[in-house]
């Protein structure tokens, strides 16, 4: 069932994961290993750093918080699949494991999605509206909004994963990636996949577009209010708030929407193997050092725990 078509149901598919980099395989382990360590480490402890500090109970810092916790369960949901796959030949998954797989990894894509945009609000409330921003971004608003992100991403996979479960594969069974993404399961589907390729095109455009739009519209607001200050530290101040954010939501969606926004038929292994390792694994580790090395405040929150620590070792 590994060559071409059969009558046969597949039932397992091989993941092909780094296995035409046979020279490369040790290094390669020890690079994402490493990163993924580093992911973990970063963003866990940023969390930790935001819960533990109380000049950073703020909604801008509640919003990162859980973009880092989002952060950190979607490098899981793939990494140690790959990492597991450099030992094993080959690396087998069944079709549920697939799919439930590719259903974590979706959920938190696109919930995602919704977050960089209700961050992005955030920031415009804060420069828009500073007078009213305590009273806008209420903790209860922040909560609704996070919990309306969780929501709509699990939803928005929930249908992907039903149409996903009416698929059949009749062969060959072999995945060049290393975990399961849609865009490789529909080429390998004998099924009428139509009507699951529109549905990909539709949800990347309601989360990816449309998420992309509110940032758009948010921002622009905020270059408006922003241009209208006469002190040029005022300016700067103001632009270094919204940079790391910026930043963040240029990689995520930039590589994010390429793999997503073409048609399977059009796809390049290769390609998007690489593109999906940079929005997998890269920008998960980046995020966190993005949002620190350009924020005063977490430096600042850094420097308090560690006199915290100082302090209780002496005693």
């Amino acid at each position: 069932i590994t060559g071409g078509r059969s009558n046969a149901t597949i039932t397992k598919f091989i993941l092909l994961g780094f296995s035409d980099l046979p020279k490369l395989k040790s290094a390669l382990f020890v690079v994402f290993l490493g990163t993924y360590l580093s992911t973990v480490m970063c963003n866990l402890g940023l969390i930790i750093l935001i819960r533990i500090d109380p000049y950073l109970h703020t909604p801008m810092y509640f919003f990162l918080s859980n973009l880092s916790l989002l952060d950190f369960c979607y490098v899981t949901s793939t990494t140690p699949t790959m990492l597991s796959g450099f030992f094993q030949k080959p690396k087998s998954i069944s079709f549920i494991g697939c799919a439930m797989q590719y259903f974590c990894f979706s959920s938190l894509g696109l919930t995602e999605c919704c977050l960089l945009a209700a961050m992005a609000y955030d920031r415009y409330a804060a420069i828009c509206h500073p007078l009213l921003y305590t009273t806008t971004m209420s903790p209860s608003l922040c909560v609704q909004m996070v919990a309306g992100a969780y929501i709509s991403g699990v939803f928005g996979s929930l249908i992907q994963l039903y149409a996903i479960l009416q698929l059949t594969f009749c062969g060959p069974n072999i995945i060049n990636h290393f975990f399961c993404d849609l865009p490789q399961l529909l080429v390998l589907s004998c099924s009428e996949t139509f009507f699951l390729q529109v549905m990909k095109f539709v949800i990347a455009v309601i989360f990816g577009v449309a998420s992309v739009l509110v940032i758009l519209i948010s921002y622009g607001y905020i270059v408006a209010t922003i241009w209208k200050i006469s002190s040029v530290q005022g300016r700067s101040k103001a632009f270094s708030t919204c940079a790391s954010h910026l930043i963040a939501v240029s990689l995520f969606f930039g590589s994010g929407l390429c793999v997503y926004m073409r048609p399977s038929s059009d796809i390049s292994q290769n390609y998007d193997k690489m593109a999906s390792l940079f929005y997998t694994v890269v920008i998960p580790m980046l995020n966190p050092l993005i949002y620190s090395l350009r924020n005063k405040e977490i430096k600042d929150a850094l420097k308090r725990s560690k006199k915290r620590c100082v302090s209780y070792c002496h005693c």
